[in-house]
């Protein structure tokens, strides 16, 4: 997987993960100050290898983590007219 498809599917996670906080925002309670956000793919075994080296580097580094499993979102379809008045 190429850095540029690592970034992209992240991308898509993080775009599901910020809507879950927009409908629970109480969850941004629990995160620590300063926290790295690491999102675990539950199906996707490459994406979650990579995300997981960043997790355990920022452990090292005494960096606290904020560790989210998901599956991977569906694209959302949306029904777009454009109308031309």
């Amino acid at each position: 997987m190429t850095k540029d498809e690592i970034i992209k599917k992240n991308l898509d996670f993080h775009g599901e993960w910020m809507r879950y906080v927009f409908e629970h925002p109480d969850v941004l309670d629990r995160i620590p100050k300063g926290a790295v956000l690491v999102i675990l793919p539950e199906d996707d075994e490459i994406l979650y290898d990579e995300n997981y080296k960043i997790l355990e580097e920022n452990r090292m580094k005494g960096i606290p983590v904020f560790v989210v499993t998901m599956k991977t979102p569906k694209p959302q379809i949306s029904n777009i007219e454009v109308v031309i008045a």
